[in-house]
């Protein structure tokens, strides 16, 4: 059971979106309700789930009345499915949980309090993650130890250039200021996903912070919706160019410009190893646009475009 609320304390929402997560779930709530930080607000979404999950969704609900939940007949999307919720939310902080993860208990306490410490121009705080398999066994940490250093290195403060350069943040640990999210309205329905273009866009105007402990335990498992990233017809793919296309617009130095340069060049050389050819023959027209074309590029880039007109997959 969750603490009593104390209005003293900001309001945190928890906006808990579910798509046949039933395997996982009890164990997903039952991380909710034994948070240590008394004032939040539990939006449940079950985005069409086929395997029971909403009954399972509405127990909890029945069991908790101040709890909402709301059942979608179709699945909506996660971009969209997340902002519904969001628009209805009142809380300063906000997380995105996916009902296949494990929030940590004293995880809302400590990132709020991280929160209350730095400046009005941070607007996200993230940290690092436990990485379990479906039976929730230990398989690593997000944050590892390579040659002594942590990897990926996090980084804090004005991070746009690194969001384009690589991945270091795991997007489940991430609590989100409202201000940001309300300036940017909210996620991107037209995209199947929604972590890198938040980042993209949201670390041009505001600060990002690491918070150096594990606050969350993050599920692989073959239903995650990254697991088919790269495959040809993954709707991923586009996703992620029409998000680097959005970043080569919000770029405004070298730095930025030569850091989405090396996030295309990755993201063609995957679309063109997994037999994306069509995707990879846009991305490379993107890095062309960039100007930092190297010798491999333009022989990854036209074989591409070649192999994708013999396919008949052209984007």
């Amino acid at each position: 059971m969750m603490p009593a609320a104390d209005p003293a304390l900001p309001l945190v929402t928890i906006v808990a979106i579910c798509h046949n997560h039933a395997p996982f779930l009890r164990e997903a709530l039952d991380s909710i309700l034994a948070q240590t930080y008394p004032q939040v607000q539990v939006l449940l979404v079950d985005n069409a789930s086929t395997d029971g999950s909403a009954a399972i969704l509405q127990e909890y609900a029945d069991c908790n009345p101040m709890w909402q939940l709301q059942l979608h007949p179709q699945n909506i999307g996660l971009c969209r499915a997340f902002n519904e919720a969001y628009r209805s939310s009142g809380g300063e902080f906000l997380i995105d949980f996916a009902t296949d993860d494990v929030l940590l208990p004293d995880r809302i306490a400590r990132q709020v309090a991280f929160f209350q410490q730095l400046p009005a121009t941070a607007g996200m705080v993230y940290s690092n993650a436990e990485l379990i398999d479906e039976q929730g066994r230990h398989l690593r940490y997000h944050i590892r130890q390579r040659h002594g250093k942590p990897f990926p290195a996090p980084t804090s403060g004005w991070v746009f250039a690194e969001v384009l350069r690589r991945y270091f943040i795991s997007t489940p640990t991430m609590m989100m200021r409202r201000t940001t999210l309300d300036e940017l309205h909210g996620y991107d329905e037209t995209l199947y996903y929604e972590d890198f273009d938040f980042w993209v866009r949201a670390s041009r105007h505001w600060q990002f912070y690491f918070l150096d402990t594990v606050t969350t335990r993050k599920r692989q498992h073959g239903r995650a919706m990254s697991r088919g990233a790269y495959r040809p017809g993954d709707p991923h793919l586009l996703s992620t160019l029409t998000i680097c296309h959005k970043a080569w617009a919000l770029c405004q130095t070298e730095e930025e410009r030569d850091a989405l340069a090396i996030r295309v060049r990755w993201e063609m050389r995957q679309a063109a190893r997994w037999g994306s050819y069509g995707a990879a023959a846009a991305y490379f027209a993107l890095l062309q646009q960039t100007g930092r074309v190297t010798m491999l590029d333009q022989l990854v880039g036209r074989a591409a475009w070649l192999l994708s007109r013999l396919q008949g997959k052209t984007w």
